[in-house]
């Protein structure tokens, strides 16, 4: 009798478990109208007025969450922190103009680049305010895993004998400009007719943090058609170039658990051919696998879970050669990376659209706009076999989830 109490009470916490993950609430900074909000246990509440919001980051424990104020003109960007326990708006300096800001993967630091001048915040009574100088001449950067490092990328220099190398660093935080915590971490050799670059841009870690991709940026008008994709080992030993595709940090995924890199290859600015889920395993040993049916192009992509990818498909468009781009009506299907096997999971109704996957634990959620509409509604579904529901109506863009 004992062993059957003590079993149904595993049974029952178990039960208690699956249910209160399945239903933790969803927390999100979003825009509206411009503004920054914040929708929390399914409360919505403006956080700012009479600005123009762009680019929210939450920090790692969700106290703060980062973003931009565009002016007027929408040549400046002005950086602002939201205190969610203070409940403020505050500059952590008089006034950062920037467009790269990135938070500490291990603290409430703020790293940004100011005219080519990586900077990191200071804390202040445990909130980032004021700055300290990190490395000149950055064009990119990304915190290591570690939250002590960043790589950082300097874009190269025309020269009358051509263009230079790309150069990686790895720099301390504490660097303060000085050259002896700066270290050459990789050299990108280029040429015009194998991987020509003159930066690298969109940094991402592995989950593992042993592998860090990268785009290996050519020059203006070519990077609207094709740039190369790159792995480089946390040692900065190994490098490899994983494949062509365009400039769209989001289509670019590391799997949760492995060390696999999901991404849409393709070159050609338009989108209405030529763009296939790809997903190679990393370091790259066998073929790259791709699961883009003929006849389609897939233009976002998400993982769901170690072995399947959500990604928003539509059928080309070969016909189109001249005049207005088309639109593509994209919908939701998943992939099962073990199988191939794939299924059609949203329906949007004729002219509308379904982009922007995004996972939150066993919650989905996308952006679902009409073909000419400037605003959209966030859909999502507690889990994939659940009936999909509108979180958030009119918002300007997809939101920044918050993910514990």
């Amino acid at each position: 009798m004992a062993y059957k109490v003590v079993g149904l009470l595993i049974v029952f916490c178990f039960s208690f478990t699956i249910s209160t993950y399945a239903q933790t609430p969803l927390k999100a900074a979003f825009i509206r109208d411009h503004q920054l909000w914040l929708k929390e246990n399914e409360k919505e509440v403006q956080l700012t007025k009479g600005l123009n919001v762009s680019s929210s980051k939450w920090s790692k424990d969700g106290r703060f969450i980062a973003y931009l104020a565009i002016d007027a003109t929408g040549r400046k960007s002005n950086l602002y922190v939201y205190d969610t326990r203070n409940k403020e708006n505050y500059q952590p300096y008089i006034s950062i103009e920037t467009r790269n800001f990135k938070w500490s993967p291990t603290s409430n630091e703020l790293a940004y680049i100011a005219g080519g001048v990586l900077n990191v915040t200071k804390i202040k009574n445990g909130r980032p305010e004021g700055f300290k100088n990190v490395s000149l001449g950055v064009s990119d950067f990304e915190w290591f895993p570690d939250g002590k490092h960043f790589i950082v990328s300097s874009q190269s220099t025309l020269l009358p004998t051509g263009w230079e190398p790309v150069h990686l660093f790895q720099v301390s935080v504490d660097a303060n400009l000085n050259k002896k915590k700066i270290k050459p971490f990789y050299t990108i050799l280029t040429n015009p007719d194998e991987l020509f670059a003159i930066d690298a841009d969109y940094f991402k870690w592995s989950a593992d943090g042993k592998w860090v991709s990268f785009l290996a940026m050519p020059t203006a008008s070519w990077s609207n058609d094709s740039n190369t994709l790159c792995v480089l080992s946390s040692e900065g030993k190994q490098f490899q170039v994983i494949g062509k595709m365009l400039w769209y940090e989001e289509w670019i995924k590391w799997a949760p658990t492995k060390n696999q890199l999901a991404f849409i290859s393709g070159q050609g600015r338009f989108f209405v051919e030529n763009k296939k889920t790809v997903i190679a395993d990393i370091p790259t040993i066998n073929e790259r696998k791709e699961y883009t049916p003929k006849g389609y192009v897939d233009l976002d992509l998400e993982w769901l879970s170690p072995d399947q990818v959500i990604v928003a498909r539509a059928k080309e468009n070969k016909d189109w050669k001249e005049g207005p781009v088309p639109t593509m009506h994209t919908s939701l299907y998943i992939i099962n990376t073990n199988t191939s096997k794939q299924k059609q999971m949203t329906f949007p109704k004729k002219n509308n659209i379904d982009e922007s996957p995004q996972v939150i634990g066993s919650t989905i959620t996308w952006f679902r706009k009409t073909e000419k509409a400037m605003k959209g509604n966030v859909i999502v579904k507690y889990g994939k076999n659940r009936e999909e529901q509108i979180w958030l109506k009119n918002v300007d863009t997809v939101p920044t989830f918050f993910k514990r």
